[in-house]
């Protein structure tokens, strides 16, 4: 048995030592290797990395950064029987290697399994909803993607093509877990802890434009056209309930921009569309029960609907094109 535990990074200096040291902790007395997949960091991520026994590779051009070619890239230069996936903010739990490998020798049919993600800051809306127990991402047992990473089999890998479609800025390990479970095979949550994860500890709003900026949340509208035509695509309409709530935000939108030009009262045009817009922020933080959070939604809504066309109309490369990249540090 060998693990391959892939760490993909993108300006992690701040963590990057620590989540080294946990995967070399827990790969402590077994087969395997540890490999920084790098997207371009321009700080000193590579360099710390490259002081531990571990493959640093990093991406050159003309690739670019994404959330799927991380995975790729780590993938491209790994080796093991099993490949554990975590992000360079994580700290891998001691342990979970052990009962994951277990669960996947007793269980054939299931090509990864992962567990739960400890938020480490919560004091951003969108990681302080991910700590409830009953959000899909805290879910045990079968499920449809292993969000956060996991240990996964590598022939299951081989047999759906690659392990992350390269061109996606996000929703990569729902495009994998979809292409795995049309094969026929199965993802599993266990009942007890992954990783522990320091995930954005800035402003919410902030971190909304920053994720515009880094495109992902074009991440949807990618995976929507990445999908077209092939045979799971009305699984996965059905399977992504935001996917219609953007396209709804997008109708409204025309709708409001309809009353603005085609109403011959302009001003009376001006008001319908703010009642409209009071009465959508009114009845999400009735739900959230918060003003705040309920006018965050809104705005977050706003934010994914205007990115869904983007990512839909964005030119797409091979996703299992090789990837272009370097080694910057490797230590037996």
């Amino acid at each position: 048995m060998t693990i391959s535990v892939i760490i993909k990074t993108l300006n992690e200096e701040k963590r990057i030592a620590a989540t080294i040291e946990s995967a070399l902790a827990a790969l402590e007395g077994k087969g395997g290797e540890i490999i920084v997949a790098d997207s371009g960091s321009a700080d000193r991520t590579t360099e710390i990395a490259a002081r531990y026994p571990v493959i640093v590779a990093q991406i050159a051009p003309p690739a670019r950064p994404s959330c799927g070619i991380g995975p790729q890239l780590g993938f491209q230069y790994s080796q093991g029987e099993y490949v554990c996936l975590i992000d360079g903010d994580m700290l891998l739990d001691d342990g979970f290697l052990d009962d994951a490998v277990r669960f996947l020798a007793d269980n054939p049919a299931i090509a990864g399994v992962t567990g739960h993600v400890e938020e480490m800051h919560v004091a951003n809306l969108e990681f302080a909803r991910r700590v409830n127990r009953n959000a899909p991402e805290n879910r045990t047992g079968r499920i449809d993607r292993m969000n956060g990473g996991g240990l996964y089999r590598r022939c299951a890998i081989e047999e759906v093509g690659y392990f992350s479609d390269r061109n996606l800025h996000g929703y990569e390990e729902f495009d994998l877990g979809i292409r795995l479970r049309n094969a026929g095979w199965g993802l599993h949550r266990l009942d007890r802890r992954f990783v522990q994860h320091f995930g954005h500890s800035v402003n919410s709003y902030r971190l909304l434009v920053r994720r515009w900026k880094s495109k992902y949340l074009f991440g949807i509208g990618e995976l929507l056209r990445a999908s077209l035509g092939k045979p799971y695509f009305p699984e996965l309409l059905r399977e992504l309930p935001e996917l219609r709530l953007w396209a709804l935000v997008d109708l409204w939108w025309l709708f409001c921009l309809g009353l603005l030009l085609f109403l011959p009262d302009k001003i009376m045009a001006l008001t319908a569309v703010v009642a409209m817009l009071l009465g959508l922020v009114t009845l999400a933080s009735v739900k959230k029960r918060s003003l705040g959070m309920g006018l965050y939604t809104v705005v977050a809504w706003f934010f994914h609907a205007a990115a869904l066309p983007a990512g839909l109309l964005r030119s797409r490369q091979r996703p299992d094109a090789p990837i272009e990249s370097r080694i910057l540090g490797k230590r037996a």
